[in-house]
């Protein structure tokens, strides 16, 4: 049996954007892919105003907790998508990076978070298709790049 690709998502804070991130791709990836997100500069909380977001979708992310990024979580992951986090992630060769230019949650209302969600829901909907090539997952830390 194939390992099932694993995506790590990064943010400053991951409090937002890259928990949302995680939760979506958890839920269009329908347990085919492994799901990590972190934050350069983890937060205390999820920031209410994304769960509040993502609760609209009946996806729960109040339990969730910010974790800091840390070496190892990159090295185990073959996706790592980075949102405004800039030069904290550790790069390593054969890794595949992307980066989604995102506006950062925090201070935002309601209005201005769910557009965010919706740029980060269209953008996961893409990547899973790409890492799960029609249903059936790639090896992990393979050299294949997205079309």
């Amino acid at each position: 049996m194939e390992a099932k690709p694993q995506i790590l998502f990064v943010c400053v804070h991951n409090a937002g954007r890259s928990q949302m991130a995680a939760a979506l791709t958890e839920m269009h990836g329908m347990g085919l892919i492994e799901v990590l997100s972190a934050g350069s500069e983890p937060a205390d909380e999820i920031n209410p105003v994304v769960a509040e977001a993502m609760a609209e979708l009946r996806i729960d992310i109040t339990a969730r907790r910010p974790h800091p990024l840390s070496t190892e979580a990159v090295r185990e992951s073959d996706v790592v998508v980075t949102m405004g986090c800039g030069d904290a992630c550790p790069v390593f060769p054969g890794k595949q990076y992307i980066d989604w230019e995102l506006d950062d949650p925090a201070g935002k209302d309601l209005d201005a978070v769910r557009e965010i969600r919706n740029e980060i829901n269209l953008r996961v909907m893409g990547l899973v298709q790409t890492l799960l090539d029609d249903g059936e997952p790639r090896p992990r830390h393979a050299s294949r790049q997205p079309d």
